[in-house]
């Protein structure tokens, strides 16, 4: 089953991703209006803005992409962020590839995960939740949270807790429907409050 559902997501997800093609000097020349918010290398020391540092290249290129499409639309397509659609909202589609290849470039911080969430995160990230449907993390997120760059599913580990929980509860919520084939809110929405923080909290110090 598991390896029916990993097929399931490379297939949804070649449909749709791709590489960004850029300069790493140049976005890193470009990437200083994004570090007050992200960090100078895209580590941000603010839990509630995510760490993009080692992030894989395309994903971040069409998450621009995205913030910018919501500032053309006003928010009616695309991934709407009142702060992101206006630092995406000028930019060109090389500044996106190079941005993309200059934080895919860095190394992520790596994160801690807390005892009392363990076993109950790792049950859920390996196994999901046969009495709700809800499938596992892993089949598409990996064993170590890194993702799958080619078939565009991101890596979540290392990430701050704060913000993974306001994105799986946006997804849930349907404010966040960029994802691919509304995989992520299907998933979020057989997730609990309590499993959310539980799954948020163990990802930080998944490796």
């Amino acid at each position: 089953m598991k390896k029916l559902g990993l097929l399931v997501c490379l297939t949804l997800g070649m449909t749709t991703a791709a590489f960004a093609e850029g300069d790493a000097e140049a976005g890193k020349a470009k990437s200083l209006t994004c570090s007050a918010c992200h960090g100078t290398d895209g580590n941000s020391a603010i839990a509630m803005n995510p760490k993009i540092a080692g992030q894989h290249e395309g994903y971040l290129a069409k998450q621009l992409k995205e913030f910018r499409l919501a500032s053309m639309t006003g928010g009616k397509e695309g991934r709407n962020n009142a702060v992101m659609n206006g630092m995406a909202a000028a930019l060109s589609d090389q500044d996106i590839a190079d941005l993309a290849a200059y934080f895919a470039s860095q190394d992520q911080k790596a994160g801690e995960t807390p005892e009392d969430v363990i076993e109950a995160g790792q049950a859920l990230y390996r196994g999901g939740n046969p009495e709700t449907g809800l499938t596992s993390c892993i089949s598409c997120h990996g064993p170590d949270g890194k993702g799958m760059g080619l078939a565009g599913f991101p890596a979540i580990s290392g990430q701050h807790a704060e913000y993974t929980i306001s994105q799986l509860k946006m997804f849930r919520d349907g404010t966040r429907a960029n994802d691919l084939n509304g995989m992520m809110r299907d998933i979020a929405a057989k997730l609990s409050d309590e499993e959310i923080e539980i799954l948020a909290k163990y990802l930080g110090g998944l490796h």
